[in-house]
């Protein structure tokens, strides 16, 4: 992707959700509205337009919106912003703070380390086919994440601690926990209640992947044009507690930066909202009367090393690459002083964060010491990367810091689908330069590092480094902290395995930076900027 991020990166059977995305199945059972999806459509459809408080919301996301829509396994930007619009868990989060809230759920657990959470559902709620949501579709999402012969990249955030969901009547569920566990709690936004007589049918999980979305949540889905825009409408059954406020949105897809800024900005603007702003753009926008901020979090552009591939099986080479970077020129330079060198695999804010015992501050003679210690020179090594707008920014400060230390380095920035299918593929590679943000799923640490690390872990797949003694070691305290009851021994532990994480640089972030949103405050109000891809619009309304 142009400006696409992490969130097109891994799920699982990437290949079968870039077949390509035709026209949505399922007709027999979908209103006319579901059924309205092809091709890519002119991202001048507003989806309805109308004026005053009637018009069509339009937003700008600066990522694909082809890519899987399958809550269970999407890590895509575009769709997981716009499922949070669509989907409820039993309990959804402020998409600020992370506090857990009452959705399809009547309320949140009065002893989060109990063992079993029980669950009474929201009377009345109803998915956008006008069938009632029941304790067999919670029931039905909680098999599917569970099951071990269905890899999704839901599992990975529940399998350690949930037991399973059981139906106790037709409105109330219990979830069983293996051990006491408080962070699932927010984990439970995750897991989107998807309706049972839609997606059991056959072929239907095929249809969520290339766009098929059906849900209980204040908009539903009126159209999806891949690559171009996907439009909704409030949901007139929706008796939640975040109504929608706008009658229509049309979300346009423009992963190009240019593009993307001129449709928010000047007397022609055809968008009041847009995400993943650039950084050399802020100071135009505010001065045409544009509110922009973000926030700093786990956006991250990392590099992953093919272990199996000789020489980055020895540590020593992926420490001096890491050192060999001037990243204060980086953080300067491509990203105009909106990001700070990582001191750590998590970013500075994180509760869990502390510095790690190994930093890679710029130090070029380092890098050519641990070079030498490995017996490595005349090394040339091709970076495959991701074509996001920001990493092609950074790229050539990588080259350049690299060709310094006499590693010759070619730039080889691609489309993300185009990189993680090869990934997929398991074809040869040396060094991945990509773009990421857990955040998007939570802020706990436990699961930030299970989304990266692990056995079973699609990223860890890519590095080939499983079977090391090291990454089993890590693997093991892993889990260990994930069982621990005692808040702050498990922080330590955590901490400690971070700096094996740091130590080993087998995935590891260069820099954290910020995502900046602009918005047009004469027209919208109750905006709140995330620290991570895409907006969220359960707030805010019309001036």
């Amino acid at each position: 992707m142009r400006d696409d991020v992490t969130r097109d990166l891994p799920a699982p059977h990437r290949r079968s959700f870039l077949k390509g995305a035709g026209a949505l199945g399922l007709a027999a059972v979908l209103p006319p509205a579901l059924t309205a999806c092809g091709g890519p459509q002119s991202t001048n459809d507003t989806g309805g337009g109308g004026s005053g408080k009637d018009r069509t919301l339009t937003a700008v996301i600066g990522y694909g919106n082809d890519g899987s829509w399958d809550p269970t396994q999407t890590a895509s930007a575009f769709a997981m912003a716009a499922n949070n619009h669509i989907y409820e868990g039993l309990l959804d989060t402020d998409p600020i703070t992370r506090l857990p809230y009452p959705a399809l759920g009547t309320e949140v657990p009065t002893d989060p380390g109990a063992t079993t959470w029980r669950f009474g559902l929201r009377p009345g709620a109803t998915f956008h086919d006008g069938e009632p949501v029941t304790a067999d579709d919670v029931v039905f999402v909680f098999d599917r994440i569970l099951d071990p012969k269905t890899p999704t990249l839901a599992k990975g955030f529940f399998e350690s601690w949930l037991e399973g969901a059981r139906k106790v009547d037709a409105s109330t569920v219990e979830l069983v926990l293996k051990f006491p566990f408080p962070d699932g709690l927010s984990r439970l936004t995750l897991a989107k209640i998807m309706p049972k007589h839609v997606f059991s049918r056959p072929g239907a999980w095929d249809e969520a992947i290339t766009g098929l979305a059906v849900g209980s949540g204040p908009y539903r889905q009126t159209a999806h044009h891949p690559k171009s825009n996907t439009t909704f409408e409030a949901f007139a059954g929706y008796n939640g507690p975040r109504r929608p406020t706008f009658k229509r949105m049309n979300w346009l897809t423009i992963v190009d930066a240019a593009p993307r800024v001129a449709k928010i900005s000047g007397s022609g603007a055809g968008a009041q909202i847009a995400d993943n702003i650039p950084y050399a753009n802020i100071s135009r926008l505010e001065q045409g009367g544009l509110k922009v901020a973000g926030g700093a979090g786990m956006n991250n552009l990392f590099l992953m090393f093919n272990t199996q591939h000789k020489p980055f099986d020895d540590v020593r080479v992926r420490q001096a690459l890491h050192y060999a970077i001037d990243t204060e020129k980086m953080v300067q330079v491509a990203l105009k002083g909106h990001g700070r060198a990582a001191s750590s695999f998590l970013n500075e804010g994180n509760p869990a964060y502390r510095r790690a015992k190994t930093v890679y501050d710029y130090d070029p003679d380092r890098a050519r010491a641990l070079l030498k210690a490995a017996g490595v020179s005349g090394l040339k090594v091709n970076i495959l990367a991701v074509n996001v707008s920001w990493i092609v920014d950074c790229l050539p400060t990588i080259k350049s810091s690299w060709d310094a230390v006499g590693v010759g380095t070619t730039l080889a920035p691609q489309e993300t689908t185009a990189v993680f299918t090869k990934m997929d593929q398991k074809q040869d590679y040396q060094v991945v330069a990509a773009a990421s943000n857990p955040n998007q799923f939570g802020l706990d640490a436990d699961l930030i590092m299970h989304y990266n690390y692990g056995p079973q872990n699609l990223w860890m797949g890519y590095t080939r480094w499983t079977d090391n003694p090291v990454a089993k070691k890590l693997f093991a305290d892993m889990d260990r902290a994930t069982r621990e009851p005692d808040t702050a021994k498990k922080k330590a532990i955590v901490q400690d395995y971070i700096d094996v994480v740091a130590e080993q640089a087998v995935l590891y972030p260069v820099v954290h930076n910020e995502l900046m949103t602009a918005w047009d405050p004469r027209k919208l109000t109750g905006i709140r900027a995330q620290p991570y891809p895409g907006i969220n619009v359960l707030q805010a309304k019309w001036v």
